[in-house]
C-alpha cells in the first residue's frame, strides 16, 4: 500500500504529462486510489452535463454501478453538485437522500472538482466500513482534484 504522499506525487506527474489524456489520467487515478488505500473500495469521477443538471460517470475503479447518471440534488453526489462543498457520510443508512450503489457500502465521501472556481464534477469514494473517512482524506482528495483541474486546463 502506497502512502498518500507517494500517490499524490504519482498523480501530479500524470497531470503534467502531455502524452497522457484526461480520460487515461482519470482511470489511472481511480485505479491507484482504489488499489492502494484500504478503505477506498470504490472510486469514481462524475462530471456535470453541459446541457442538463445531471452528473455523468466518466471513470471508476471497483464494482460496476448502474448509477452512471445522477440528477443534481439526488444522492450524495447530486447534493455536492448543488452545494459546492464536500460531503462526508459516516453511515449511509442514516441518510434520507442516499442512492444505494451496493449493500456493502457503509460510508461515502464526495469532494467537488473545481476548474477556475466553477464546480464541474466530483470524486466519489465508497467504503465498506462505517466512519471510514477523515479530514486527511478530504484534504488528500482536494489535492487530487487540483491535479485533475490542472490537467483539464492544460
Amino acid at each position: 500500500m502506497k502512502r498518500y504522499e507517494q500517490l499524490s506525487s504519482e498523480i501530479e506527474l500524470l497531470a503534467i504529462d502531455k502524452k497522457i489524456s484526461l480520460d487515461k489520467m482519470l482511470t489511472t487515478v481511480c485505479e491507484l486510489l482504489q488499489s492502494n488505500i484500504e478503505h477506498f473500495d470504490w472510486v469514481g469521477f462524475y462530471f456535470h452535463d453541459t446541457q442538463r443538471p445531471v452528473l455523468h460517470l466518466k471513470a471508476f475503479a471497483g464494482d460496476p454501478t448502474e448509477h452512471t447518471e445522477i440528477p443534481f440534488g439526488k444522492g450524495i453526489c447530486g447534493q455536492v453538485a448543488l452545494s459546492n462543498k464536500h460531503f462526508l457520510v459516516e453511515d449511509v443508512t442514516k441518510q434520507d437522500n442516499y442512492i444505494a450503489c451496493s449493500l456493502t457500502v457503509k460510508s461515502e465521501l464526495v469532494v467537488p472538482l473545481f476548474v477556475d472556481n466553477k464546480n464541474i464534477g466530483q470524486i466519489d469514494i465508497d467504503s465498506h466500513k462505517f466512519k471510514a473517512f477523515s479530514k486527511k482524506d478530504v484534504a488528500f482528495l482536494e489535492e487530487i482534484n487540483r491535479y485533475v483541474s490542472q490537467k483539464i486546463k492544460s
